[in-house]
């Protein structure tokens, strides 16, 4: 099997470095935190991830390094970037990271044969195209190949995609980074092969579709409770059309989390810089703020002050140790600062996160798995 080096082996690079040494690729793994990079080499790593310690302590062919001439063995001709790509007040995505990733992979010399860069951050449309023209000069190409994959699940998910999005910079890259694919995932998902811009574009566009049908749902729920009827029924029967599908259309707690809101204000942003207006994006974040609304008041249309509201299960999913944007918990906060008491019941490595941001704010239970 070939080399394949991965920059940036946090939650999702290691996820992915270890799916790739789970079917024979040797995989060279770079991180800049020196503990964490320890933890892996002894095996010795916690995670929250499904899989992850398991697929650790069976791994043979996974190399990992702080220093980043690791990936640069003349053998290594793929390599995948997963580094943060952080949002900004503006709602654009900050692209440092990866700039700084570039920046010290010039220092070196220029390779003798061509390497490819595949970024795998979310970034702006545009970007990669931008990156290329700076790094092909050395030697690079940059091609862009965005997961889909959710906190929590993320080796499922790489393993059992519906499709895998290749922007490549040629034909022949783009072969190269299906070939992979191929290798390890269990499904068969379409290939949609494009160019970066389109790429680029496309994540983010699959991720704000999802947001407006949760936007949508909740807000079609509202308005059906508010009418005395079941909005279970009303929504069933609307994700039976086969033209809407009953996926991300059953009514609960708003969108949130560290990808969709934040891929949600990354597409008005873009439209903005290209002098256009994406309304249905502004739209779906202001519906997931009226239906927390509603929510906040049909919860006190129903308690008093006097008695205490509980909440179990404060992150944004099920099955994750993550608190980003939680609207749950976001919902548990606004009636905190009004004045009622509320209980919070989760792991305690949940009840830990939001101990330490909100204190005293609330009433605290641990959960055990017994």
């Amino acid at each position: 099997m070939a080399k394949i080096g991965v920059v940036g082996i946090g939650r999702l690079g290691l996820c992915f470095a270890l799916n790739l040494e789970r079917v024979g690729f040797d995989v060279f793994g770079v991180d800049s935190n020196a503990d964490y990079i320890q933890s892996i080499q002894s095996k010795t790593l916690t995670s929250n991830e499904a899989h992850v310690e398991y697929f650790l302590r069976e791994s043979e062919y996974l190399s990992v390094s702080t220093e980043l001439k690791l990936v640069l063995d003349p053998d290594i001709q793929l390599i995948f970037i997963c580094v943060p790509t952080p949002s900004k007040p503006d709602g654009s995505f900050d692209h440092s990271y990866i700039d700084k990733v570039c920046d010290e992979i010039l220092k070196f010399d220029r390779p003798e044969k061509e390497k490819h860069l595949i970024i795998n951050s979310t970034v702006m449309p545009g970007y990669c195209d931008s990156l290329h023209e700076r790094m092909n000069q050395h030697g690079y190409s940059v091609s862009y190949n965005p997961e889909f994959i959710a906190q929590g699940t993320i080796i499922e998910d790489q393993q059992f995609p519906d499709q895998v999005l290749i922007g490549q910079a040629n034909e022949e890259v783009g072969n190269e980074i299906e070939a992979i694919y191929r290798c390890f995932c269990q499904s068969e998902p379409r290939f949609s092969r494009m160019s970066r811009t389109e790429a680029e574009i496309t994540k983010l566009a699959i991720n704000c579709f999802l947001t407006t049908k949760i936007a949508f749902a909740n807000s079609i729920g509202d308005l059906t409770i508010e009418h005395g009827g079941n909005q279970d029924n009303v929504l069933a029967a609307i994700g039976a059309d086969a033209r809407i599908g009953p996926n991300f259309l059953a009514y609960g707690f708003g969108y949130g989390g560290p990808c969709l809101p934040r891929d949600n204000r990354a597409m008005r942003k873009a439209a903005k810089q290209v002098n256009l207006e994406l309304p249905i994006s502004e739209a779906t974040d202001r519906a997931n703020g009226l239906h927390r609304d509603f929510q906040r008041e049909a919860f006190e249309q129903s308690y008093s002050k006097e008695e205490q509201i509980v909440f179990s299960g404060l992150t944004y999913k099920p099955d994750s140790d993550i608190i980003v944007e939680s609207q749950r918990l976001e919902l548990a906060i606004d009636l905190a600062r009004e004045g009622y008491s509320v209980l919070l019941k989760d792991r305690v490595e949940v009840i830990d996160q939001i101990r330490t941001i909100h204190q005293d704010l609330f009433v605290y239970e641990i959960l055990t798995d017994d």
